[in-house]
């Protein structure tokens, strides 16, 4: 009797033991928590009065202080409260010290630059870009950057920058599809706009204007819809005209809609006209994709390239062969062109003077080869010369320049034509003064063929691109 009870004290004891273990615990846990709680309130009042000293006080006390907001996906940190109030100095030094805040999301989906960019602390936004220029870039709620945001605001002066100091933030969609064009047009600002076009023209990517929203339309489309005529007369000298939403209607059927009814039949047809001159007919992507490959796309295949811009980057990523295959190119054309100049045995110094024979008759800086010979080494000499010209151009044509340097291919071949023409002996018989005739002939229908023939063929291919009501940016030449 007396070892049971005992029994029942110890364990008592070690139950009241362990309760109070619990709550002790429990009590230091809330006191933490309580603690936490007190130094977020702190850090956060810091943040409204901008009070950098209190700052630098608190990481002291807790130099984790900090990194307890990256624990968190969505919060509101003290750098979004710095923002929303405009207190620019602590911003900056909370961002210096903690460059994560500067991406975090808060509750409502915004990042601190959305917040200033919302409450007009134009200051603040431009320290935030100097600091991290791929803030112009950063999504916030419905994928909205800082650049959509300028745009719909029609801050003119801070869209330049953000252009400068992001550029390819222009290429950044919301979830309705839409670029920072798209947004300028559809809130009405025409100096944003221009600004926007402006830069798409400067750095070439004016086929961003092709690019369609959730509903298929192009800004023309949008542009049509508000009748803005200023932007209209912008947009008529790039975009397509007859780029088709999802209803299936152009921008000019949606400009119809604000025409005078007055003389229907006759305003139809200058717009059948109108459509015809300017744009010519369109395709869709599925029909220039059942079209049997054109002379440039043959080209490409050749070459193991591609005309869709994605598969294009790929392939030349992977390979150098292209580049390889321009310098062996360039030199063959260099090696000929000079045996061209200097052919082997040389040239004549002078002209023959009293000659015994008709077949002794030569002139000053003719070739000292018989005909026959000259005549098999100029047809293989032309024909790898004109072969590795060839190769060029299917090369650059289509690159930055390229119509320089195709004119100078053209040039260097009419020269390369006139060398022959000097340097071919004397002929003979009449077989000799026809052959060497049906050469020359022959080697400017070469020259003609070789650059006419893949200056049509690039600009058939060019304008069938064109014409399919697709971005693009999405083809290559």
């Amino acid at each position: 009797m007396t070892s049971e009870a005992m029994s029942i004290v110890v364990d008592v004891t070690s139950v009241s033991n362990k309760v109070a273990q619990d709550e002790n615990l429990n009590g230091s846990s809330s006191t933490s928590t309580d603690q936490d709680e007190n130094i977020y309130e702190k850090i956060k009042k810091a943040a409204q009065d901008g009070d950098i000293e209190r700052l630098y006080e608190m990481i002291a006390e807790d130099p984790n202080i900090l990194d307890h907001f990256d624990r968190v996906p969505f919060c509101e940190t003290p750098l979004h409260i710095a923002a929303e109030k405009g207190k620019t100095h602590f911003a900056m030094e909370l961002m210096t010290l903690k460059p994560s805040l500067a991406s975090k999301l808060n509750v409502s989906g915004f990042c601190p630059i959305h917040l200033a960019l919302q409450n007009n602390h134009s200051r603040m936004v431009r320290g935030f870009v100097a600091l991290d220029s791929s803030l112009v870039s950063i999504k916030g709620r419905g994928r909205v950057t800082p650049l959509h945001h300028v745009a719909r605001m029609g801050d003119a002066e801070l869209l330049s920058e953000f252009l400068f100091a992001y550029p390819s933030s222009i290429e950044d969609l919301t979830i309705k599809c839409e670029t920072a064009v798209h947004v300028a047009v559809k809130n009405h600002q025409l100096m944003a706009f221009k600004v926007l076009l402006g830069w798409l023209k400067r750095v070439y990517k004016e086929e961003i204007l092709e690019w369609k929203d959730e509903d298929g339309n192009t800004v023309f489309h949008i542009a049509a819809s508000i009748y803005n005529t200023e932007m209209i007369k912008l947009l008529c000298k790039t975009a397509k005209l007859k780029a088709k939403n999802l209803d299936g209607k152009t921008a000019m059927d949606i400009l119809q809609t604000y025409q005078s009814p007055c003389f229907p039949k006759g305003r139809r047809l200058l717009h059948s006209v109108k459509e015809r001159l300017l744009s010519g007919s369109t395709t869709t992507l599925a029909e220039y994709l059942r079209k049997n490959l054109t002379f440039m796309e043959k080209r490409n295949k050749f070459l193991g390239m591609s005309n869709l811009s994605s598969i294009r980057e790929r392939s030349l990523k992977n390979s150098k062969r292209n580049d390889a295959i321009l310098v062996v190119a360039v030199l063959i054309v260099t090696a000929t062109y000079q045996v061209g100049l200097s052919p082997p045995g040389g040239v004549w110094q002078e002209s023959s003077s009293n000659p015994t024979t008709a077949k002794n008759v030569h002139h000053a800086g003719q070739m000292t080869m018989s005909f026959n010979m000259a005549l098999f080494f100029l047809a293989f000499n032309g024909f790898a010369f004109l072969s590795s010209l060839y190769v060029i151009i299917l090369l650059i044509i289509g690159l930055p320049m390229w119509k320089l340097i195709y004119g100078s291919v053209a040039v260097l071949s009419v020269a390369m034509l006139a060398s022959y023409a000097t340097i071919f002996p004397t002929r003979y018989s009449q077989l000799e003064g026809i052959s060497a005739i049906t050469f020359i002939m022959a080697f400017r229908l070469m020259i003609a063929t070789m650059l006419c023939a893949t200056f049509v063929a690039f600009t058939i291919d060019k304008c069938r691109r064109h014409r399919v009501d697709f971005p693009a940016s999405c083809f290559c030449s």
